[in-house]
C-alpha cells in the first residue's frame, strides 16, 4: 500500500518521476517538471493526468502541429503513432500511464 501526496512531490531534475507501480508491464509513475520534455512518440498508448500545475500539450494530427493547455484535473490520451510533447507553465506534477520502457 501507499499513499503519495502528489503536490508536495519534487524531483532533483525536470521529468524526475516517482514510480508508483508496475502492473504487467504497465508503468504508473508520478512526475516533476518546469521544463519543456521534447517531441517525441511513444512504443504504445499513453495516458497524461495533470495533477498540479498547467501544462500546454503539444501533439500532431495527420502532420499538422496543434495544441491544447491542460490544467489539473485534465486528461490527455496519446494513441500509438501520436507525436506530442509537453510544455509546463511554471511547476508541473503529472501522472504519466504507459507501457513499461516508454519515453
Amino acid at each position: 500500500m501507499k499513499i503519495i501526496r502528489a503536490k508536495s512531490f519534487t524531483a532533483d531534475s525536470a521529468w524526475g518521476a516517482k514510480d508508483i507501480a508496475n502492473m504487467n508491464g504497465i508503468t504508473t509513475r508520478l512526475h516533476w517538471t518546469d521544463q519543456p520534455y521534447h517531441w517525441h512518440i511513444n512504443d504504445g498508448e499513453e495516458v497524461f493526468v495533470v495533477l498540479d500545475g498547467v501544462v500546454k500539450m503539444l501533439y500532431k494530427e495527420a502532420g499538422i502541429e496543434q495544441s491544447t493547455l491542460l490544467n489539473s484535473g485534465d486528461i490527455f490520451y496519446a494513441s500509438v503513432g501520436t507525436e506530442h510533447v509537453a510544455h509546463p507553465q511554471g511547476e508541473a506534477r503529472i501522472l504519466v500511464i504507459e507501457s513499461e520502457g516508454s519515453e
